[in-house]
């Protein structure tokens, strides 16, 4: 892909989050919402026709063979990401799938061996691994404002209700790879140290799906991290990292806006504020736009080897759990 290149993005699924990827292209000037894929035509060309969408295909096969597209964008539920991810690398087209990268270790490690094996640029979209903020934080401990950091806490919590993403096996339901991943990732994307220990509880559906969760960590470098996700209440949704001169406060794990810096006794310093954004969905486009200009096989941001190392840490909690897909057999 040449510099002066408008990313021409594909479209896969017509959901809420396939909503916020057009919102967000449709902000972009090096970025383009080229087309929209759809399991039925009607559906399609409606969602193209209220986001400004040149092509709508009523199959996902046809999207994937349009030779315009440059990047794939994957916002099915992660229930059904292997199958048409896995078409799409052999049709040699980059991807950018959405969170959870697939429905476990099995499927991603499967995916990843493809796209190395084909030599397509495929990257998760776990969108917080891509904001600005995640290098302001790095900085703020980098610099000693807290002191070496030794305790996380991350929740995220939303009142979903019955929906069939949560509540069904086949689709790959609970808290877990929904909301879970974004507090996993929280502490990855800051702490990349060997998990020495791992401890886990889950509340579960009458569905036999997780909840509500709660993991703690215990990391080489001394880190202690308490995570909690759930499906089925509100949740602060704060992440707080601290050190023995003070606290850092993530307003909101799953999309940041601002930092809070604390020193001795909770005593409060500054307000460090995110740059403005479309969504916050646009630091991926661009970062997989940057890496298909370099000629890169995965974004920098989120390497395959965290993504599987992500896939990893789930299998093992739901198998803890007892928490069961079909795509698991």
């Amino acid at each position: 892909m040449k510099q002066d290149s408008i990313l021409r993005v594909g479209i896969i699924g017509a959901g809420w989050i396939a909503e916020k990827a057009a919102i967000t292209l449709n902000g972009l000037e090096t970025c383009e919402a080229y087309a929209i894929a759809s399991r039925t035509l009607d559906k399609a060309q409606a969602f193209a026709e209220k986001w400004q969408i040149p092509q709508a295909y009523g199959s996902y096969t046809e999207l994937i063979n349009d030779p315009a597209v440059d990047l794939v964008y994957i916002a099915t539920p992660h229930s059904h990401h292997y199958d048409v991810t896995k078409e799409a690398l052999m049709a040699d087209k980059p991807c950018l799938v959405e969170k959870a990268f697939m429905a476990n270790l099995r499927q991603a490690k499967e995916i990843v061996d493809l796209a190395h094996e084909r030599k397509v640029f495929l990257a998760e979209a776990i969108w917080t691994r891509y904001q600005p903020v995640v290098q302001m934080v790095r900085d703020l401990i980098s610099n000693g404002r807290i002191g070496e950091p030794r305790l996380v806490t991350a929740t995220l919590g939303y009142s979903m209700g019955e929906k069939p993403r949560i509540m069904r096996a086949d689709l790959c339901g609970g808290a877990l790879l929904d909301l879970g991943v974004y507090a996993l990732n929280f502490v990855r994307m800051f702490f990349p140290a060997d998990i020495v220990s791992i401890d886990s509880q889950c509340v579960k559906s009458k569905t036999g799906m997780d909840l509500t969760n709660a993991i703690t960590l215990v990391l080489s470098d001394g880190q202690l991290c308490n995570l909690q996700s759930s499906a089925a209440c509100v949740g602060d949704n704060i992440g707080v990292i601290a050190g023995p001169e003070g606290n850092l406060i993530i307003d909101n794990i799953n999309n940041p806006q601002k930092i809070t810096v604390n020193t001795h006794d909770r005593v409060f310093v500054e307000d460090i504020h995110v740059p403005r954004q479309i969504t916050g969905y646009e630091y991926q486009f661009l970062a997989c736009r940057e890496a298909l200009i370099e000629g890169l096989l995965e974004p920098r941001e989120m390497p395959h080897e965290e993504t599987l190392y992500i896939m990893q840490l789930m299998d093992e909690l739901r198998r803890k759990w007892g928490v069961h897909y079909p795509m698991d057999e």
